[in-house]
């Protein structure tokens, strides 16, 4: 598979520039979780994995938002088979030679599979840059059969504040157009997009320092929360 005929200068998606439609900073991604961010993902992983497989019905999974497929290759390791989507040439053509199976690049306001083709869609730290969160979690209730699986960088952190100041002083382009949401932000916007289903949520948050005597809790404060939809069909 090739993406080479995708132009380099192409840096815009929903009429404003994106950090992942720019290769300056996708061809460098594989190499942030490999660093800094090594031991918060283990955290964020076993959060998600926790909530997953409390529902014995989920055994394939559509990762909208997957990137370079990150955590794409992971879900084998909790039994689950995985198809990844994302709107990202230059993190599918990444992605393509890491991961060997399924990927579709696409929109997540319009996926391109029918009624439940999956028994669970998942959403990680890409919900956040989504225009209309809305539209998408019912294109993901749609598509996904059981569930809906959501790993995000929570606004209850102090680390927003701090991305936020880096901003101001161009040094930090990754957030600029993200919406961060805290649990009960979220579950209002699940709420607007489900009305009529019936559902239960479960939550978790992790990101907390390293210092701190516990590294995972059912309080709405650290760097990331994981989010469970649980469908009642």
């Amino acid at each position: 598979m090739s993406f080479n005929l995708v132009t380099q200068n192409l840096r815009s998606w929903q009429n404003r520039k994106e950090w992942f439609f720019n290769r300056e900073h996708t061809d460098t991604y594989e190499l942030w979780y490999e660093g800094r961010y090594k031991r918060a993902e283990i955290w964020q992983k076993k959060i998600i994995g926790d909530l997953l497989k409390k529902d014995d019905r989920i055994h394939t999974l559509l990762e909208f938002g997957c990137g370079t497929t990150r955590f794409t290759r992971w879900w084998k390791d909790i039994g689950i088979e995985a198809t990844g989507g994302d709107l990202s040439p230059f993190m599918l053509g990444q992605g393509v030679q890491l991961f060997k199976g399924d990927l579709v690049l696409a929109d997540s306001h319009h996926m391109p599979f029918k009624d439940n083709t999956f028994d669970a869609v998942a959403f990680i730290t890409t919900f956040e840059y989504y225009k209309d969160p809305v539209k998408v979690i019912r294109e993901a209730a749609r598509v996904g059969k059981h569930g809906i699986v959501f790993g995000m960088m929570n606004r209850n952190s102090p680390k927003v504040v701090r991305r936020r100041v880096q901003q101001l002083f161009g040094k930090n382009p990754f957030y600029v157009t993200a919406n961060f949401y805290t649990p009960n932000t979220l579950t209002a916007v699940i709420k607007e997009a489900l009305l009529g289903e019936e559902y239960t949520l479960e939550w978790n948050c992790t990101g907390l320092p390293e210092w701190f005597p516990v590294q995972q809790w059912k309080v709405p404060y650290g760097d990331f929360f994981g989010l469970y939809v649980k469908l009642k069909r």
